[in-house]
């Protein structure tokens, strides 16, 4: 198919470079030049195991181009898949400026194209929205009608950052709504080889089933750390307790994110667990379990600085500050939190992250010292450096470069441990992990 994906961040870029490997013409549009010429250029703007190798690839066998013009994009494609991000408000909804102003782009490019197009949404947006927005907006500047002069669906994406790619191609089930039959069957062919069950159901279900899916795994992650923390007062292995109780899976139970460890972060939990709550107190509905999970989660912040601060040592380094390893992505991050309250209350903090880069390069857009400067100068590129120049080291993520930590630390260094990257670590005397 020839499919134009609007919006090239983490959903897009991937959206994007995947769909090209799997045969499709593909036409990535985006209102930021630096990464339409990343893109161009063979380069991914994001940093994710792989992609860049693949969108250079794909861009070398011109199965992959971007381009600013919207409208030219929709003209010589059939297929459109918004892939725009929609950030969480002060209010805690979600904000749909960028959804608004694709919608437009394509609603006014519709007027002037004669064949029949499909729309599919991958953003993630509350129950309605496409209803209340995506589709009203398209049919107000169009002048067509949703469902019978042009398709909608939505597609909701189930990506991990750090293993995107393989979850792209290895999806292990298929959520997506339709409007109408055309879009059904071309949701159909485009995940035709996929061997997984495959749900094609109505939008609305498809928008809840998203938030759903991101509200347990928040809840998954806080539970856990409450569990480990109980089992660290009571002097029991907290990581033990969850493994015995993962192996029971008759009633679907993951593994991935049921094991102690520190706060949850990135783009996606946080926003969307604020904005399900905003959706259920519009709705005069409580949510008591929601309201602790958020609470839970500043808790574990709180508990990591207590660790932290009760050793005494006023040279703090922080081995990770995006969300998790294997991703530049620092939205939400705890470690951001983390490493902005040490440096509040007056401690000497040096950051190492490899995936995560000090000022711009190759269209990255994420670089720290665009979007958070204030710690561009304490971010290094050694490893060693940090190790040096720290007497407390904090294990921030599970990068590969902190699974042999023992054995490259001072006897004299006290460790707080977030993530138990180096299971070693905990024979150590100055040792102290967060949950266990």
């Amino acid at each position: 198919m020839r499919i134009s994906v609007f919006g090239i961040g983490y959903v897009g870029s991937v959206s994007a470079a995947c769909s090209a490997q799997q045969g499709h013409s593909v036409v990535a549009v985006d209102s930021d030049e630096s990464k339409v010429t990343a893109i161009n250029a063979g380069v991914a703007p994001i940093v994710e195991a792989g992609l860049s190798a693949l969108i250079a690839e794909q861009v070398s066998e011109n199965r992959l181009t971007a381009t600013v013009k919207a409208r030219n994009a929709i003209l010589e494609t059939d297929v459109s898949y918004i892939c725009v991000g929609t950030p969480s408000l002060e209010t805690d909804d979600i904000s749909l400026k960028q959804i608004t102003h694709v919608c437009t782009e394509i609603g006014e490019a519709l007027r002037s194209k004669n064949e029949h197009h499909t729309i599919i949404t991958r953003s993630t947006m509350l129950p309605g929205s496409m209803e209340n927005v995506v589709i009203r907006l398209i049919e107000k500047h169009s002048g067509l009608t949703a469902g019978t002069d042009f398709g909608v669906g939505i597609y909701p994406e189930f990506l991990r950052e750090g293993q995107a790619i393989f979850d792209f191609t290895h999806p292990s089930t298929i959520v997506a709504g339709c409007l109408d039959d055309q879009t059904k069957e071309i949701l159909r062919s485009l995940t035709s080889q996929y061997d997984c069950e495959k749900h094609y159901i109505d939008i609305r279900t498809a928008e809840m089933v998203k938030y759903c899916a991101n509200a347990w795994h928040a809840s998954k992650i806080s539970f856990a750390n409450e569990i480990g923390w109980l089992c660290k007062k009571l002097e029991i292995d907290g990581h033990k307790v969850l493994d015995v109780m993962c192996s029971e899976t008759r009633l679907n139970m993951s593994r991935h994110y049921m094991r102690p460890g520190f706060a949850f972060g990135g783009s996606c939990l946080p926003k969307d667990l604020r904005a399900l709550r905003h959706k259920a107190r519009h709705q005069d509905i409580s949510t008591p379990v929601l309201d602790a999970i958020m609470l839970a989660n500043e808790r574990q912040i709180d508990r990591a600085i207590k660790l932290i601060t009760g050793s005494g040592n006023r040279r703090v380094g922080l081995l990770g500050l995006a969300f998790k390893a294997g991703t530049d992505d620092l939205r939400e991050s705890p470690l951001v939190a983390l490493a902005e309250r040490l440096i509040g209350k007056g401690y000497e903090v040096i950051i190492y992250d490899r995936a995560v880069s000090a000022s711009p390069s190759k269209g990255n857009s994420r670089a720290v010292d665009r979007v958070l400067p204030h710690l561009a100068s304490i971010l290094v590129d050694e490893l060693d450096h940090v190790i040096d120049c720290s007497d407390t080291l904090v294990v921030g993520t599970e990068d590969e470069d902190f699974k042999n930590l023992n054995g490259q630390i001072r006897p004299e260094h006290t460790v707080v441990d977030l993530v138990r990257a180096d299971p070693g670590l905990s024979e150590r005397c100055n040792y102290q992990g967060i949950c266990w």
